[in-house]
Formats: C-alpha cells, sequence, structure tokens
C-alpha cells in the first residue's frame, strides 16, 4: 500500500518511515486478523442451519401477516372517517415492518442461510420475494456482488459514496449558473432534504430493481435494459448466460403476483388493493433502503478503491445499530449483527448474537457499531451529513466520508 505523505508513518503495518521529527499517528490503520481467525472464533454450532426452525420463522412471520391482514378487513366498519383513517395508516406501517421482516427471511435464503438445502432456500427466497415484487434470483446475484466487492468505491453496488472530484463535477454540470446559485442557497434546508429523501424512499428500490444503479458510471454506458433485474439476454453488466434460467423465473415469479394484484384491483378496486397491500409495500421499500444504508453508511467507516482492498477490509467496513424491539424480532436482528454477516453470511439469524460476541473479541477496535442514536435519527443523520469520500491520509488508498462538504461557483 502506498505511503501516507505525513512525515513519519505509513499505513502498511509492521514498516516505518525514518524520520527526524517526531511520528505522526495515521488517521487510521486498516485490520490485520484474519478470516480464519475470525471463523476459528464463532462456536461450531452457530453455523448449524435448521430446516425446521427457519420453516417455522416463516410461518410465524406469515401468521402475522395474516392476522394483521384480518383484522383490516374491520377496519370499513369503525364509526368515524378519521378513526378509519387513523386505523389504515397504522395498518400500513404495522404491516410494513412484517412486511420487511419476511423480505428479511428471503435475505437470508439468497445467503443460503435458513437450511443446508439449496432447494429449500431458493424455493422459500423465490416465493417470498415474489410476493412483494423483487426477482430472486436478480436480485441474489447482484447482491452477491456486494458482499464480494463491499465498500469498494469502484466495485460496490449498494450506496456507493463519489469521491470529492466525482461530487464537484457533478455539481457543476448538475445545472446551469442561474440555477446552481439558487440551488446552492436551498440545498441544506432540512425542508428541502426532508422532501428529496421521501421521494426517494419511495420510488429508489424499485427504479433500482429496474434500471439498477443507473447512478453509477459504469452502469450508465450500458442501455438501461441490459442492466436491470429483469434481463436474462446474458449480455448485460451484472449477470452471465448460465443465469438465464434463474432470471426467467424471477421474472415469471413477479409476473405472476403482477397479475394477481391486478386481477385483485379489477375485482376489489385499486383503492382497497392499495390500502391492503400497496401502502404497506412502499413502506417495504423505505425499510430496506434504510437498513442498507445505514449498514454501510456512517463517518466512521473506511471505503478502499480497488488497489487498497480486500474481502476482509470490506467485510469490517460495516456498522450495526439497534432499533430494539422491531430489529431483534421484526427483522430477525438483521441491523444488529450486520458486521457478523459479512464476515460469516450462511450464520442463521438465530446464531447472530452468539456470532457477533465472539468475532467483536478478534476485531477488537475495528468492530463499528452505534447503538446510541435512535435508528431513524442516525438516517436522517448520515443522509446529511454523508456527501463524498476523501483521503484523511493523502496517499493511504483509504477513504472517509468529509467531515465538511466543500462546495464550488
Amino acid at each position: 500500500m502506498p505511503e501516507s505523505t505525513h512525515p513519519a508513518t505509513t499505513l502498511v503495518e509492521g514498516a516505518s518511515v525514518e524520520s527526524h521529527e517526531q511520528p505522526s499517528k495515521p488517521f487510521f490503520t486498516p485490520p490485520t486478523y484474519t478470516m480464519k481467525e475470525i471463523h476459528d472464533a464463532i462456536p461450531p454450532h452457530c453455523f448449524q442451519r435448521n430446516t425446521l426452525l427457519s420453516f417455522f420463522y416463516i410461518l410465524r412471520d406469515f401468521l402475522f401477516i395474516g392476522i394483521l391482514f384480518g383484522l383490516a378487513t374491520q377496519i370499513p366498519f369503525l364509526p368515524t372517517h378519521p378513526l378509519r383513517v387513523s386505523a389504515w395508516v397504522a395498518y400500513s406501517i404495522i404491516q410494513g415492518l412484517l412486511f420487511t421482516g419476511v423480505w428479511e427471511l428471503a435475505h437470508e435464503c439468497g445467503h443460503g442461510a435458513l437450511s443446508p438445502s439449496k432447494a429449500f432456500n431458493n424455493t422459500a427466497g423465490l416465493f417470498i420475494h415474489s410476493l412483494l415484487l423483487v426477482p430472486y434470483h436478480s436480485w441474489r446475484f447482484t447482491h452477491s456482488t456486494h458482499h464480494k466487492s463491499t465498500n469498494n468505491i469502484e466495485r460496490d453496488v449498494a450506496f456507493v459514496p463519489d469521491t470529492k472530484d466525482v461530487w464537484l463535477a457533478a455539481r457543476e454540470a448538475r445545472a446551469p449558473e442561474f440555477l446552481f446559485t439558487y440551488w446552492d442557497l436551498i440545498e441544506d434546508m432540512p425542508l428541502v432534504n426532508l422532501l428529496i429523501l421521501i421521494g426517494h424512499q419511495l420510488i429508489a428500490w424499485p427504479l433500482y430493481l429496474i434500471l439498477n444503479n443507473f447512478a453509477l458510471p459504469r452502469m450508465r454506458a450500458v442501455e438501461w435494459w441490459k442492466r436491470s433485474h429483469f434481463y436474462f439476454g446474458g449480455d448485460g453488466p451484472n449477470f452471465k448466460p448460465e443465469n438465464r434460467d434463474d432470471i426467467i423465473l424471477s421474472d415469471l415469479g413477479v409476473g405472476l403476483v403482477g397479475a394477481v394484484l391486478w386481477a385483485a384491483c379489477r375485482y376489489f378496486g385499486a383503492s382497497n388493493v392499495f390500502l391492503f397491500y400497496g401502502a404497506p409495500w412502499l413502506w417495504t421499500n423505505h425499510w430496506i433502503l434504510t437498513i442498507t444504508f445505514l449498514q454501510h453508511t456512517d463517518p466512521t467507516l473506511p471505503y478502499y478503491p480497488t488497489k487498497s482492498w480486500t474481502f476482509l477490509r470490506g467485510a469490517a467496513s460495516a456498522v450495526d445499530r439497534d432499533f430494539g424491539f422491531i430489529g431483534h424480532v421484526l427483522f430477525h436482528g438483521v441491523i444488529e449483527y450486520h458486521v457478523l454477516h459479512h464476515h460469516a453470511s450462511r450464520i442463521p439469524f438465530y446464531h447472530a448474537r452468539e456470532a457477533s460476541q465472539a468475532i467483536k473479541r478478534v476485531m477488537g477496535s475495528h468492530y463499528k457499531s452505534d447503538t446510541e442514536t435512535p435508528f431513524l435519527w442516525a438516517f436522517w443523520k448520515n443522509y446529511n451529513r454523508c456527501r463524498y469520500v476523501e483521503e484523511k491520509d493523502v496517499g493511504s488508498e483509504v477513504y472517509f466520508f468529509a467531515e465538511k462538504v466543500e462546495k464550488t461557483r
């Protein structure tokens, strides 16, 4: 790794630079533990996947969804309009949390973490994700890319931050001078950011599935349909020709659910379908984006270009947070034990707490968590302050979010 420009330090472990000046401490030193040390520290039973137990959790979550759906059928009989509106809002929020919980179980299936049976994992994952209009296998392939390139600013596909020069260049090219000047005056206003954030949370997830990271330059260079999660031609940037059958199967799953929803709209009315399914689905989109963003976006986390990135460094570039009962019970610990997940993604969620405690002793100061900041407040803060990354130690090839955002013009 290149030496830091600090006169008496280098980020290569075990090396030093001779200098007559007082040595200065580098801003950050990447982890030096090994994946073998991580796996050796985890109790062997944590790697055991129990198909029956996993199936129980799937049935449990669908039971909760069914009970809530049944209760919602009584909302039209409430005596007053304000009471009915309040009940529908409460239903959409709670059902959205439950939808997100089963989405996370399908996420576990994508890693093969619920069962030693590949058929069980893929059948359950395809069923659940199709119900939520997600092409399971296509998502599974791109999500694997995320795990194989976590926090690599050149290869990752999940919330990849811009470097300083790219961010500034994008601002320069975004609008004419007069529009840019007015935008400069209002872009940091909380109300403006809130409106942009609401729009993002509503549409970004389905857009990602359809257009697949169109924000990344390497993706924009390809026709939109070829980078889509639904494209099975084999000549796009994300999937191989041998993925064709799995992608077609995923497309058919989403198409079948779409046809059922269309028929339901014709029979029950579009407004009823929206109230029972559409509104909770929008909440689910919000939670998927929020969870993913906060797992890998924080001022304390390092980012790497390809030349200094390793799988281990990427795996450590995640942060655990706490979402109370919702996170531990409804979301199956996906928020609380994500650092572990990137080190050993096949450990089922019901062993994650024990395994996470074990790897903390190996990771030491490289284990990152923020259990003090309320989850949604952390989302709002990081959304506003994490704009672009830059090297803290110039020449280190390790990047962090800038503490102070620089603007041009």
